[in-house]
């Protein structure tokens, strides 16, 4: 049955519009139109003076009480725990997590999984709207997940679960999208590990794609609210490039993740194991038009091996040999430079992945090893 509204006020002191109540609360206006309807906020009348079907008008009291709640809510408190507890677990983002580990998460003794085993979009059901999405891993030779999601305004896109806009979860990526609340996007880089994204917010859904708009970038909001540019055209120029860094960014840890994964965790030339130690290097550099961030373009090294190797103190022939410059091998100098480099020389690769797909490309091998002899 729908619900009546008085024409005055049944309540005293201030009250704020469909528009101000959306702001106090940071939702859209829509949500507070579904929660006056609804009953959330009781003490509602319809100013009939606004327009020829009236205007919604709450106790600004009623707004505030519901703002303080929020902020305080099970959902905020999951979403900051749950950010704070992948950035001890991964280096601050930086490192990928198997998808069992997800399932670890507690607040107040409470199990909440971050992450569906089956399902792209997830909403525990102690939340009211998504908690994370995923891009699932894909096997080298087939398109990269996230070019396959850039839009031409270079922002990130993020499909629907099936066609159907009224979905569960794309209701409850919608409700997400509509109360701005911050999502976790994991992305698959090997199978069962996951490279987490966080924070990331929905700006927008594009009903006929059938997708929303995706923002990985977390100092956009701040960009708004500098005052360092002068007029709209140079904050765009700024955003853009907000983006730009964002997306490499991104590239960077999915790339990183992916090769170190592939390597076993080694470095490829002397083995050592040691996550926080360990780069992964381009074979060919990421500026070159060649340069794909896949892992036959990639080797796992240790940060002396991989600074020897950009700077062609260290080669690699294609196959998998390794050569020290002559006039490094001539010097005289601690053990570092004995043991690390000098006796690598005429050397195989001593780690390299199981999978033949991820082993160094045999092409891009031979054109930085022209590019080490030629220095």
């Amino acid at each position: 049955m729908k619900r009546a509204f008085p024409a005055s006020p049944v309540a005293s002191g201030r009250h704020l519009s469909t528009h101000e109540a959306a702001e106090r609360i940071g939702v859209h206006q829509t949500t507070i139109v579904d929660w006056v309807q609804t009953g959330r906020f009781a003490r509602v009348y319809i100013d009939s003076g606004l327009g020829a079907h009236g205007a919604f008008r709450i106790p600004e009291v009623d707004v505030d009480d519901v703002a303080a709640s929020r902020s305080s809510s099970w959902d905020s408190r999951v979403r900051r725990a749950a950010h704070a507890w992948l950035a001890v677990r991964t280096n601050d983002g930086a490192d990928a997590i198997h998808y069992l580990d997800l399932e670890d998460f507690r607040l107040d003794e409470i199990r909440v999984p971050l992450k569906s085993r089956q399902r792209g979009i997830w909403k525990p059901k102690s939340l009211d709207a998504a908690l994370s999405i995923t891009t699932t891993f894909r096997r080298a030779g087939q398109e990269r997940p996230y070019e396959d999601e850039v839009g031409s305004d270079g922002l990130l896109r993020y499909k629907w679960q099936g066609d159907d806009a009224e979905a569960p979860d794309n209701r409850a990526l919608r409700r997400a999208m509509e109360n701005k609340f911050p999502l976790i996007w994991f992305f698959g880089v090997a199978p069962g590990l996951y490279q987490p994204v966080f924070p990331v917010y929905l700006l927008a859904e594009e009903r006929e794609e059938q997708q929303f708009v995706v923002d990985i970038d977390p100092l956009r909001d701040a960009l708004d609210m500098t005052g360092d540019v002068d007029g709209t055209q140079d904050l765009e120029i700024v955003k853009r490039y907000g983006t730009r860094i964002a997306r490499t960014r991104l590239h960077q840890r999915l790339f990183r993740s992916s090769v170190i994964n592939a390597y076993d965790t080694r470095c490829a030339v002397c083995n050592l194991k040691h996550k926080q130690l360990l780069d992964a290097a381009h074979i060919i550099p990421d500026a070159h038009v060649d340069g794909a961030p896949v892992v036959s373009n990639g080797m796992a090294m240790c940060k002396i091996h991989h600074a020897a190797f950009d700077a062609g103190i260290m080669g690699i022939r294609p196959d998998l040999i390794v050569e020290i410059r002559s006039d490094i091998l001539a010097e005289v100098d601690g053990p570092m430079l004995k043991h690390g480099l000098q006796e690598r020389h005429n050397q195989e690769l001593m780690s390299v992945p199981s999978r033949r797909v991820d082993r160094p490309n045999a092409t891009a091998l031979e054109q930085a090893y022209e590019r080490f002899k030629g220095a």
